[in-house]
């Protein structure tokens, strides 16, 4: 009898399993067998023939079921093992039957379901194919690169490495994904073994546990922390202060790095927010501290925290608006005074409330020549990098109230042309708090967070910069069921450091401040992990790690270049991790260049950078039509020229311009070098014919404006063979025209970063041209241009 339960199960599986198009089918069978109460799922275990129970759980009358994984190779050992038991000779000794201990604990084999790896309560399971919901995926170790390659074939979204859970066997995933992905995604491969809903929130820590409790776990995590000594970069917060007694903060801030712009405001954490900078604290330092709170594995910390006090404290008169920009200035140069061989980050989620950034202002200005290095006496400081957020929309109770992100302008000083401008999106929808179960999410997964800005109002002039650049977790609000008000929830947060220490060590955060805290950490992570990339390099590989969600490109893909393009200033470049911005995969390479070049000479423009681009020719005529998709990031700091004509044309506000420019798939090197440089044509007044090739680009070639620019080609494989040279260009900038000698024929520097990525995990893209060159673009000649 179980012989004929396994073959029909067998074979009702392979009738039953889903199909999908991306997805190869998987080399056996998940079987679902149950076992008596008490019988151990190890019984089933052949380790030679690799037939290995996957999950486990309590049936009814407290019988076992397991999700049995049977490869190919197996199906005869198992066949043979219920024929010897059904037919074979009794045992001399005691007159068993073959194999007894396997087969007798067997109730039933039937055909493995998602719910035979379900082992929450099954209420929880999702019962609709199309819906949605964060799964705890629990995934064999070895297989966790396969199940991130299967997840994005799929359209599902893996939690970034940070945030899943590691054992010696499995590793916990968080994937985002409708019922009947994770259901091609169990039975596609066989590496998943269990199933949950993922509730990673805040509410656990924050709602749940009384303060002794919280210090339990903080004081676990604190020691699990290799903390780092001084030498390791810094997120600077420029902020109301930070509480540094705080277990999960004090080893990694020094009294001494602890200042004030005005000595009377103190260091403590106090001004018109109080606790927002201990809160920045905890987000810049560590992330969202769920992740890290579940986790009983060892961190090592590779940054640690500066803190300027920036706000007063209450009681004391808020600073004139005009003394803004002086005020971020002073704050900076503390830091640097203090500790001037230290790299840092400066994080600033402070902004002119209600004030739109539509125009340059003197505060705007300021950040850019803080980051620019510019001086009153026209000597070149350090150049900084400076992550500022883009504002926070209200959050009004009633939902009749509540106004789309695009109504709400992102605020000043957002709009500086070289600073890292962060706004927020969401993945927070689960809802864990039992007086808010009829509730539901007010943002979908993978959308814009309810509580951040947008620059989609930005009409006034042309050619504002893209902002925000980027956009990083800042919540979710929770509605009723007869969609009449919303709240603010502590599950929909993220978990940071509470400023209370001695009470509530632990706090929900939200909006855009945490989403800036977010993005300075991971800025300060690179800088880390890349000592000897610049300020331009690190926002350069921010923006360039950057993708957009599911969500995101649902209303992305649809559009045309130009409505896309506008659609930019919705959901910047989109959501970057640390491992796309810093790792170069099998399929997927960057390459980095820092570059120096002087725009413009005595009577002109000067310099144009080529670069010869390391296209392997075997691999890439190997994939022939298959789809690649080529990136490149171009950026740099300009020095700013605030003023009346400024807000109406960009090149009276930059100092310079750069522009990339791509050899087109029929034109000649030197046809290449002819479009876009006038020096290059035997007679400058007639531009040479050229064939438009911009209709695999993913926005117009007008859409650069700013300090930093970013675009996507997608096309054959063997149309980008063709395309193998890369220039960097200097458009118009007030250096040009109005700049005095001395100034008009400086030189200044940028960053670059390519990347070529293909779907193909069999071509490995990365071995080939890294045999081509070491990983940094050489400049293949330098001459001057003229436009």
């Amino acid at each position: 009898m179980l012989r004929g339960q396994f073959s029909q199960a067998a074979n009702d599986f392979e009738q039953d399993r889903p199909r999908d198009e991306r997805v190869s089918p998987a080399a056996g069978v998940y079987l679902e067998v149950e076992l008596r109460p008490n019988a151990s799922p190890d019984s089933l275990e052949r380790k030679k023939s690799h037939l290995k129970p996957a999950s486990a759980k309590l049936g009814a009358s407290d019988t076992r079921i397991v999700g049995l994984l049977v490869p190919e190779d197996a199906k005869p050992v198992l066949e043979s093992i219920l024929a010897d038991y059904q037919s074979g000779e009794l045992t001399e000794k005691g007159q068993n039957p073959p194999y007894k201990s396997f087969v007798e604990p067997i109730e039933a084999i039937r055909k493995a379901r998602l719910e035979t790896f379900w082992t929450d309560d099954l209420e929880a399971l999702p019962q609709d194919p199309n819906d949605t919901i964060w799964w705890e995926v629990w995934c064999i170790k070895s297989a966790e690169n396969a199940l991130d390659a299967l997840a994005e074939k799929l359209d599902a979204r893996c939690a970034p490495k940070e945030q899943r859970l590691v054992f010696p066997e499995h590793v916990v995933v968080p994937v985002l994904a409708a019922r009947a992905t994770i259901e091609l995604m169990l039975f596609a491969r066989f590496s998943i073994t269990e199933l949950r809903r993922a509730t990673d929130t805040p509410h656990f820590f924050i709602d749940d546990l009384n303060p002794d409790e919280q210090f339990e776990w903080t004081d676990d995590l604190a020691d699990r922390i290799e903390w780092p000594g001084v030498e390791v970069p810094a997120v600077c917060l420029l902020d109301s202060g930070v509480n540094r007694a705080h277990s999960l903060i004090e080893p990694a801030l020094s009294p001494a790095d602890l200042y004030s712009v005005r000595p009377e405001w103190g260091v403590d954490d106090t001004g018109p927010r109080p606790g927002h900078g201990t809160q920045m604290a905890g987000i810049a330092l560590h992330g969202d501290l769920v992740p890290k709170l579940s986790d009983n594995n060892p961190i090592k910390l590779a940054h640690r925290l500066e803190s300027i006090k920036i706000l007063p404290p209450p009681g004391m008169e808020k600073p004139e608006e005009r003394f803004y920009g002086p005020i971020t200035k002073s704050a900076v140069s503390l830091a640097e005074i203090g500790r001037p061989e230290r790299r840092r980050v400066f994080c600033m989620a402070v902004t002119n409330e209600d004030i739109s950034g539509t125009q340059p202002s003197t505060w705007s200005a300021a950040l850019d020549q803080e980051a620019a290095g510019v001086t009153m006496d026209d000597e070149r400081a350090p150049r900084r990098l400076i992550v500022v957020s883009a504002g926070n929309a209200p959050n009004p109770i009633m939902l009749n109230e509540v106004q789309p992100s695009d109504t709400y302008p992102i605020e000043d000083p957002a709009q500086a042309w070289n600073v890292v401008t962060v706004g927020g999106y969401t993945d927070k929808i689960h809802i864990a708090e039992p007086e808010l179960a009829d509730h539901s999410p007010l943002a979908e997964a993978g959308d814009l967070s309810p509580f951040t800005r947008t620059s989609t109002l930005w009409t006034t002039g042309r050619n504002r910069p893209i902002k925000p650049d980027i956009v990083m977790e800042a919540g979710n609000r929770a509605v009723d069921a007869s969609r009449t008000t919303v709240v603010d929830t502590t599950s929909l947060s993220v978990a940071t450091s509470g400023p209370e220490v001695d009470r509530r060590p632990l706090v929900p955060f939200r909006a855009t401040s945490a989403a800036t805290a977010e993005a300075a950490r991971l800025a300060c992570r690179l800088m880390a992990a890349k000592p000897e990339y610049w300020p331009e390099t690190i926002r350069a590989l921010m923006v360039h790690g950057a993708e957009w969600t599911d969500k995101m490109r649902f209303a992305l893909d649809p559009l045309g270049k130009t409505d896309a393009a506008k659609l930019l200033r919705h959901f910047g470049y989109g959501v970057p991790t640390y491992k796309r911005a810093i790792a170069s995969a099998e399929n997927h390479l960057a390459l980095v260049a820092q570059s120096e070049i002087q725009p413009y000479g005595a009577s002109g423009f000067k310099d144009c950078h080529y670069y010869d681009l390391p296209w392997p020719r075997q691999a890439f005529e190997a994939l022939g039509d298959e789809e690649v998709r080529l990136k490149i990031t171009l950026s740099y700091f300009v020095d700013p020229n605030p003023g009346a004509l400024a807000s109406l044309d960009p090149y009276r506000y930059q100092s310079f311009g750069l522009r990339f420019d791509l050899k087109r798939r029929m034109e000649s090197t030197d046809e290449f070098k002819k479009r876009v440089n006038v020096e290059e044509r035997a007679d400058p007044r007639r531009k040479p014919p050229t064939q438009s090739d911009t209709d695999n680009w993913r926005f117009p070639d007008g859409t650069p404006s700013g300090s930093l620019h970013c675009n996507e080609w997608k096309g054959p494989a063997a149309w980008l063979l063709a395309r193998n040279m890369l220039c960097i260009k200097p458009v118009g900038g007030w250096w040009k025209n109005r700049a005095d000698t001395a100034t008009r024929q400086q030189k200044t520097r940028y960053a670059l970063v390519v990347s070529v990525k293909t779907a193909n995990e069999a071509v490995t893209l990365h071995t080939a041209i890294r045999a081509i060159v070491s990983g940094e673009i050489p400049v293949s000649s330098e001459i001057e241009i003229g436009l």
